[in-house]
């Protein structure tokens, strides 16, 4: 019996000196030499994974990789998605970081007053990205910076931006004013469009919003050249001055020549445009012109507005563009 229980007791001594082992190599760093992303595609097993560790220098056994890890490391899955692996890391703090999905995230910025069809073309030109999509509707996509993932659709980050727009939108009409311009978050959005492309400086959108406001409470033209300009071009600058012939077209959208808001967007507004609309500042003002220094002059009444337009005139003649 004392000599079972001797022997049991070497057995189990020699046990714990082998997980001992297994558990510094684990636990040890890999052979990370410099900063490596590590992809590890969909439904990849914990084998595969390790083999791939392998081939690629990280570690220096696939087996002993995945031993350690059925012994040692949790049971939670591996997932998938690209990783950075850096010099110094355990074998168990790779492992961790392909259990937790602590992935490299990419960023994509859409900044305020986008068009959809620049959108699109960023997205497409993301080659990260994989798949195609169409232009976003215009007007549905909320200017800000998305992250993905390397391999992740671009339909999906329509999606996020889309969702996003959606729940601003929401939000914001939630806190609308009680005398606005706007009957509906379409109309909101469509105004706001406008706001964005005529918004030289921050500090002037709320009283450009409200400008736009009276003239629609009025029933005047609204007379923004970016609606002009955008069943020319789809958003993209016209690269020219605009045309007497293009100032005259009838569309859905040249407010030169329709009463009240366009049939649609304009361009993807931002959240302060949006807001600017839906709490306008209170104003008199009916017009508009150009400063010179990327502000605007405002006026109530035509007079004041064409003494206006010729200060601006002025600039222009000295800048030597008249």
């Amino acid at each position: 019996m004392r000599r079972f229980g001797l022997i049991a007791g070497a057995a189990l001594v020699i046990f714990a000196a082998i997980a001992l082992y297994a558990g510094s190599l684990f636990l040890g760093s890999a052979s990370v030499k410099t900063e490596s992303n590590f992809v590890i595609a969909p439904g990849s097993s914990l084998s595969a994974v390790a083999q791939k560790l392998e081939t690629e220098g990280h570690i220096q056994s696939a087996d002993g990789f995945v031993l350690r890890a059925r012994l040692l490391g949790s049971s939670d899955p591996i997932q998938a998605g690209e990783f950075l692996l850096t010099p110094g890391m355990t074998q168990g703090q790779i492992l961790s970081a392909f259990q937790s999905g602590d992935v490299i995230r990419r960023f994509v910025t859409i900044p305020e007053g986008m068009p959809s069809i620049l959108v699109h073309e960023r997205l497409m030109a993301e080659e990260l990205l994989t798949g195609d999509v169409d232009v976003p509707v215009e007007g549905s996509i909320l200017p800000d910076t998305y992250d993905f993932e390397r391999g992740e659709t671009r339909a999906s980050v329509v999606e996020r931006m889309q969702a996003a727009m959606d729940s601003y939108l929401a939000e914001a009409w939630a806190e609308r004013g009680s005398d606005i311009a706007v009957d509906t978050m379409r109309e909101a959005v469509i105004l706001a469009a406008i706001v964005e492309k005529e918004t030289g400086k921050a500090s002037e959108r709320k009283k450009i919003a409200g400008l736009y406001s009276n003239r629609v409470k009025t029933g005047m033209l609204l007379q923004a050249d970016p609606t002009i300009i955008y069943p020319i071009t789809k958003g993209k600058p016209l690269g020219r001055r605009i045309r007497q012939s293009e100032i005259a077209a009838v569309n859905g959208y040249n407010t030169y020549t329709r009463i009240g808001l366009p049939e649609g967007p304009i361009t993807n507004p931002g959240r302060e445009s949006i807001a600017a609309v839906l709490n306008p500042a209170e104003t008199s003002a009916l017009f508009m012109v150009a400063d010179g220094t990327g502000g605007h002059w405002f006026a109530d009444t035509l007079a004041q507005h064409n003494a206006n337009v010729e200060k601006w005139y002025a600039i222009r003649r000295e800048r030597g563009e008249m």
